[in-house]
């Protein structure tokens, strides 16, 4: 893996700047493929939105001052247009952010790049009813074993608050699975 600091400096420079960022985009891109597509679910949907972070991030490399981790903003602007993706799905429908998320997840089946079992296809399920900020931070902290001050910086919010919507979203999730296998 590149020095961040060094690549940094690269994708600020004009000279460098393509040639870094097919760096980047070789280092980071399977990462918040999979981030993304725990949002949107959908492999076709998670290109899309990958393709939109990697634009972001290209033609907003110079607003990056160091002041978190160059991946920690990276996933701060791929959560973004994940959530404004579904978002605007949702206003395109003209239905609840809830009922896109449950459909994305029963549309999981058909999915020839879902290849879970059951029992994953439980987990998706709950997870997709979670209130959005709680499903973020599951995910996160669970999947991608982020630590709370990663994700602070992320979301902007407290480590305590984080916690707390950790072991809320669990203890609805542990609800859901266990209703499930009844």
């Amino acid at each position: 893996m590149t020095d961040e600091t060094t690549l940094v400096h690269q994708l600020q420079n004009p000279q460098f700047k393509e040639q870094a960022f097919r760096v980047l985009v070789h280092e980071y891109k399977e990462r918040l493929y999979w981030h993304i597509r725990k949002i949107v679910i959908s492999h076709d949907d998670t290109d899309d939105v990958l393709q939109n972070t990697f634009i972001k991030v290209f033609r907003g490399i110079n607003q990056f001052k160091g002041d978190s981790k160059l991946y920690s903003w990276m996933y701060r602007i791929a959560t973004n247009e994940a959530i404004t993706f579904i978002n605007k799905r949702a206003k395109e429908r003209k239905v609840d952010i809830t009922e896109i998320k449950q459909d994305l997840v029963t549309s999981l089946s058909s999915d020839d790049w879902f290849s879970g079992d059951d029992i994953q296809f439980i987990l998706q399920q709950a997870i997709a009813r979670l209130p959005q900020k709680q499903q973020l931070v599951f995910n996160m902290k669970y999947f991608d074993h982020l630590k709370y001050d990663e994700i602070s910086d992320i979301l902007g919010t407290s480590v305590g608050a984080l916690k707390a919507s950790y072991f809320h979203a669990v203890k609805k999730i542990e609800m859901y699975v266990k209703s499930k296998s009844d």
